[in-house]
């Protein structure tokens, strides 16, 4: 087990691109840190410089408190699941889980041992005399986690691995990570641009763009408390409604203006803007669709608007609702829903909404940053 430190971790390519910025992060023994973020944005760049297999242009990496920049991928005592699997077509699974330890010259009724433990352990037993062209891909990817867990590693770096499951595979291999991860006391770096797999699997999410880290927090933190626009627009699903409004201070009071509404913001959010001394000021106003509740008649409170699509989802309907020029998407659920409108809310309806002042969120339209920021613990 192992604690890895990146400090000041850089990126630089030979056509002078810089991929990774100043990358610093603490992962405690056993923790499961999960890098997200779109496309392009340097989460399995900082992870292949964990594994070795790219080189650290500056900072340092630590395992154990020990420098690892310079040591080999082989000596790092880590293993790494990438997202195509990458086994041997010509072995068996037994051959692929045990190859790595042969190499290690290790007894070979302990490497029996291991490969069966871990193949009990992923429900893959039955497979271990297939070649893997006989397998499904949940199945591959399993072996692939399989062979990981045999060299007992000190930290587990997973790359994607879920990226080419259809979505119910994905689901359930989701599961069987979070069941792996408390049957395998180790450290655990994952890295994915899903952030549903980010939510569900992270002690901690660390959120990159364009090489630079945007926030660092657990999952709740960075749903409650996002750091900026960015990752307010990039966790949750269906993504953060966001409006231009104004904040206005009067007497002490905070409250926003947003296209014809005027909203009392809570109690807490009053106070910490006062604290701050925020002046009145243009904002960005961020609120997720499933904060927006319905208005039964307009007022001064509420936004109105017309439906433009009724997305049934089952528990729930996402409305997308045109207010102001603008699209704004609801989250509904059908309990709250008269009989009359189960099914969907028909195009053209006109209806009337507020947000719930206590999940409102404001950022600085200049700089993008959470005027209500996470406050330090």
């Amino acid at each position: 087990m192992a604690t890895v430190s990146l400090k000041g971790i850089k990126k630089i390519y030979d056509n002078k691109v810089t991929a990774v910025h100043d990358f610093n992060l603490e992962i405690a023994d056993k923790e499961f840190i999960v890098l997200v973020g779109p496309s392009g944005c340097g989460k399995s760049t900082t992870l292949r410089m964990v594994a070795g297999l790219e080189d650290i242009s500056e900072g340092d990496l630590l395992i154990d408190g020990k420098r690892m920049n310079d040591v080999e991928p082989k000596d790092r005592d880590i293993a790494m699941v990438f997202q195509n699997y990458a086994l041997y077509p010509h072995m068996t699974v037994y051959e692929n889980m045990a190859f790595a330890l042969k190499l290690r010259k290790v007894p070979k009724d302990e490497i029996d041992k291991k490969v069966r433990e871990a193949a009990e352990i992923l429900d893959i037993t039955q497979y271990l005399d297939r070649k893997p062209k006989a397998l499904s891909g949940g199945q591959r990817q399993r072996v692939a986690i399989g062979r990981a867990i045999v060299r007992n590693p000190r930290v587990f770096l997973m790359d994607e691995p879920l990226s080419n499951l259809d979505a119910k595979l994905r689901n359930q291999m989701r599961a069987e990570i979070i069941k792996l991860r408390q049957r395998i006391d180790t450290t655990f770096i994952y890295v994915t641009h899903d952030q549903t797999e980010a939510m569900t699997l992270g002690d901690r999410i660390v959120i990159m763009k364009d090489g630079f880290i945007q926030q660092i927090g657990t999952p709740q933190q960075v749903f409650d408390h996002p750091a900026n626009i960015f990752v307010a627009g990039f966790i949750g699903m269906p993504q953060m409604n966001f409006f231009d409004g104004q904040l206005v201070a009067d007497g002490g009071r905070y409250s926003i203006k947003v296209l014809d509404a005027t909203m009392e913001l809570s109690p807490e959010a009053q106070a910490r803007l006062k604290a701050n001394g925020v002046p009145s000021k243009p904002v960005t106003i961020g609120i997720r669709p499933e904060h927006v509740s319905f208005c039964e008649d307009a007022g001064a409170h509420c936004l109105t608007g017309t439906v433009d699509v009724s997305e049934m989802m089952g528990s729930e309907i996402h409305l997308h609702v045109t207010a102001g020029g603008r699209d704004v998407v609801l989250r509904v659920p059908t309990t709250e829903l008269s009989s009359e409108h189960k099914g969907g809310i028909a195009y053209g309806t006109q209806v009337h909404f507020t947000f719930r002042s206590d999940l409102i969120h404001l950022f600085d339209p200049e700089t993008e940053q959470n005027l209500l920021p996470l406050e330090e613990a």
